[in-house]
């Protein structure tokens, strides 16, 4: 099953070491997109240009012949597609260019690039999942790497839904252009009702990555809270959780891409008076756990932003800084004031206290 077919993993073969190196279809797919396929208004010189490159799509583009493209667009868009090409060529493989980008500290690469080249490295991590329950929910929380989410709270659940595909169904309930029409008149369509994944529906997760599609929640509660009256509750795990599947995923990526081997599980507090390294796995839990641990003033609406913290333990201590060896390393998940998850995978990579980085 080629799962997430968009990201071209079937393009892409493996060096000896284990990298994706892209083949000439695989950047085929980048000149089929919008930014750069011709449009009825293309001139000649840019559907020239383009026809050329979709023969042979390595070949060299001098500065003079992007010059005669006659659209400003057109001309910027092509020559951040060469830069971003020729620089990855150069690094011989996806791993090395991805973290070539993060550690020179200068990103000019397209976040829709980065996106594209985290969802081919995680697609070659997972390959050999599709059809286990199991692996549904790892290829689920691995889609939070790379896609938008929109945090949906309900009944104290908290749920991720891709963004661009729940704001779709918002806009046309699943309807497509005929939705869209009826709400511009002001009829209300029926709604679409979208399906949180469990172990019973793993299957239709798995139809819906083949066909491209981001169409199912995943469950971020740690536990679900039952109220029993007189003050009393019970706390009940859950057992839908898809935050192990994430703490796996992140095992994997960081194994992958740091050579290191790491223990990650969900955790609902930091419980450690010796709080000494934390990692925000996005701008909004970045900020909240440097106010936390700096004992700075944190109001309750950030506070509930928080998703889940995760607790990461090195397996072998000597992999890690010497003044935090043996120390457990905090990382934080949450969503901004307009309810949306953007996690940042490379600040995994670059902010793990490592030997070899002190």
């Amino acid at each position: 099953m080629d799962f997430w077919p968009g990201c071209g993993y079937e393009h892409l073969s493996r060096d000896e070491r284990g990298g994706l190196r892209p083949g000439d279809d695989w950047w085929r797919l980048f000149l089929a997109r919008p930014e750069l396929a011709p449009v009825t208004e293309s001139c000649a010189a840019e559907r020239a240009l383009h026809a050329a490159l979709l023969e042979q799509p390595t070949r060299k583009v001098t500065g003079e012949r992007l010059a005669r493209l006659r659209d400003g667009d057109a001309r910027e868009n092509y020559a951040v597609f060469l830069r971003f090409r020729d620089a990855l060529q150069a690094a011989g493989s996806l791993q090395a260019f991805y973290l070539r980008l993060f550690r020179r500290g200068v990103v000019d690469t397209p976040p829709l690039f980065i996106d594209l080249l985290v969802q081919a490295l995680l697609r070659g991590l997972l390959d050999g999942s599709p059809g286990e329950a199991a692996g549904a929910f790892e290829a689920r929380a691995a889609e939070l790497l790379f896609r938008a989410q929109r945090i949906l709270l309900q009944e104290g659940r908290v749920l991720a839904a891709d963004r661009d595909a729940i704001d779709l169904l918002h806009d046309t309930a699943g309807l497509g252009d005929l939705g869209r029409l009826l709400r511009q008149a002001r009829l209300q369509p029926k709604a679409l009702d979208v399906e949180v994944l469990t172990e019973d529906n793993a299957a239709r997760y798995w139809a819906g990555a083949q066909a491209g599609r981001h169409h199912m929640l995943l469950d971020l509660t740690h536990e679900l809270t039952q109220d029993l009256g007189h003050g009393l509750q019970f706390h009940l795990r859950n057992a839908h959780s898809g935050l192990p599947a994430l703490a796996r995923v992140l095992e994997r990526w960081v194994a992958h891409l740091l050579g290191v081997q790491v223990r990650i599980e969900p955790v609902p507090r930091i419980d450690d008076a010796q709080w000494r390294w934390h990692v925000g796995l996005d701008a909004e839990s970045t900020a909240l756990l440097n106010d936390l641990y700096e004992d700075r003033p944190v109001d309750d609406e950030r506070r509930r932003r928080l998703i889940s913290l995760f607790r990461l333990e090195f397996t072998d201590p000597a992999e890690m800084n010497a003044e935090v060896a043996g120390r457990p390393v905090y990382l934080g998940l949450a969503y901004n004031a307009e309810g949306v998850l953007r996690l940042k995978p490379q600040n995994l990579l670059l902010n793990l206290p490592l030997a070899r980085a002190s």
